[in-house]
């Protein structure tokens, strides 16, 4: 049989049996469906509503100062207040507690002046809308102070916001392209596991005493698992386009690049995974580490540059952020392969790629895997 006969006919067995395998669609289709549905909703659901705060206002001495404030609070359209009226601050920090509001403001008790207290649950003290309130009341603070000594602002501050991409580029098509890459990463990592299940059970040595070509079998589930990468990248954007209304600016050349060169390099981090795994519990237990730590720190769901300064070097050599930045190139900011970071990015990729296939090649050969049952 000449080898483009047994390739097609290896092609064909693997497509075979990826459809009967439910774990196969589960982990790299549906998983990966749900996983991404969840962090839109999470992560850029809020994005498109306005920003809301439930407070209450306690005034412990009514006076003139604290009335004129309590009209002026009032007056914040991003506060929602659970009583018209102040409350007793027992009862505000008793809601607080509760976490029936997100803040409870205590207004100065009295007319020369104090500090205007704002109590917060410790649990969601660190949190957005925490700080969003902070921020509020800081200004708010300030221009109480310049009506009090009668001085009118000479300066403010407008913001814009710019980007590398198109002008309607938004958090949301940024968390989905990170969503894509992480998917069809996790595809390659996780995807070598049947070739554990294959030498433990002596199906590799049965297969390597027959006239199979091994080159061309590693080959075709490669193609296989690039076809199934092809698929999630469909499926992800198009949930990502009609259910949360993305947009894409796609650069097919750069797109194909990427996809084929991250393609290539998750599938040899999972050979090399195979290689030093004598279980299924083993490959898992290290791609699940491997995915686990790129996730969180190749920029997929935030810009690597909100990491702290020490920890910022640390992506820098990690694969998966260079191929979600590819990703990104190819759908969202469509700025072609013209650029010098984007050939050193797949360039990095590569490097990961070709060394995990020949570590996992020499630990292959020095165990002789024929022998293994």
């Amino acid at each position: 049989m000449n080898h483009s006969k047994q390739f097609s006919n290896m092609f064909v067995a693997q497509i075979k049996m990826m459809f009967r395998e439910k774990q196969v669609w589960f982990w790299n289709i549906f998983f990966p469906v749900i996983l991404m549905v969840l962090f839109m909703i999470i992560f850029g659901g809020s994005s498109s509503s306005e920003f809301k705060a439930t407070v209450a206002v306690a005034d412990p001495q009514p006076n003139a100062s604290s009335a004129m404030m309590l009209e002026q609070l009032k007056q914040i359209p991003v506060f929602e207040f659970k009583e018209e009226q102040p409350v007793s601050k027992e009862q505000g920090a008793e809601w607080v507690e509760q976490k029936d509001i997100d803040a409870l403001i205590v207004l100065p008790d009295s007319e020369s002046g104090a500090a205007l207290q704002v109590i917060f649950n410790k649990e969601n003290e660190q949190g957005a809308s925490a700080q969003a309130i902070s921020g509020i009341l800081d200004k708010f603070v300030q221009q109480a102070n310049l009506a009090a000594a009668g001085a009118e602002p000479a300066f403010s501050l407008t913001t814009e916001s710019v980007s590398s991409g198109a002008d309607d580029l938004k958090y949301a098509d940024f968390l989905l392209t990170g969503m894509i890459g992480l998917s069809v990463a996790q595809g390659g990592l996780f995807g070598m596991v049947e070739l554990v299940d294959m030498r433990k059970r002596g199906l590799m040595k049965r297969l390597r005493m027959t006239p199979a070509n091994m080159g061309l079998y590693g080959l075709a589930g490669m193609l296989v698992r690039l076809l199934l990468g092809i698929i999630q990248i469909v499926i992800l954007t198009l949930i990502g386009v009609l259910g949360f209304g993305a947009n894409l600016h796609i650069n097919v050349f750069s797109l194909v690049v990427a996809f084929v060169a991250g393609g290539l390099v998750f599938n040899a981090m999972g050979y090399l995974f195979s290689s030093l795994s004598k279980t299924m519990e083993a490959y898992m237990g290290m791609a699940n580490i491997a995915s686990m730590l790129m996730m969180f720190l190749s920029g997929v769901f935030f810009p690597i540059e909100t990491l702290p300064a020490w920890l910022q070097t640390v992506p820098k050599v990690l694969p998966l952020t260079y191929f979600v930045d590819g990703m990104r190139d190819g759908l969202i900011y469509a700025s072609g392969v013209a650029s010098a970071s984007f050939w050193i990015g797949i360039g990095i990729m590569l490097l990961w790629g070709v060394v995990a296939f020949l570590v996992g090649s020499q630990v292959y050969k020095s165990k002789s895997i024929a022998a293994t049952r």
